[in-house]
């Protein structure tokens, strides 16, 4: 049993496996934040933009409709989803890039 937990403590120095895991816990809550300024803040501003609408409520009626259901397509829905995407991803590359953590696995070599 010790040969075991020996091996799953060599695991997870080896493997980087607590780093992944902060690292998990870290672009989450970075992730909350971003989307909380994106529709806080980017989505209504854009929405104003572009006349004064709730921009993840924008819907394109197709006017078709089967069976009591219309065919509708939530493209402000996505658009933010797209916006968020896109600053959550640009906020880890600027905190990765500026705190040079870019760099530590290559002393490592």
């Amino acid at each position: 049993m010790s040969k075991q937990l020996k091996g799953f403590m060599d695991f997870v120095r080896e493997q980087g496996v607590v780093g992944l895991a902060v690292g998990l816990a870290i672009g989450a809550s970075a992730g909350a934040a971003v989307k909380a300024i994106v529709d806080g803040f980017i989505s209504p501003l854009v929405g104003f933009i572009l006349g004064g609408t709730n921009l993840s409520a924008t819907k394109w009626d197709t006017g078709l409709s089967r069976g009591g259901h219309e065919l509708v397509f939530a493209w402000g829905a996505i658009l933010n989803a797209i916006i968020v995407l896109l600053a959550t991803a640009a906020v880890i590359y600027y905190i990765i890039h500026g705190l040079k953590l870019d760099k530590i696995d290559k002393t490592k070599v």
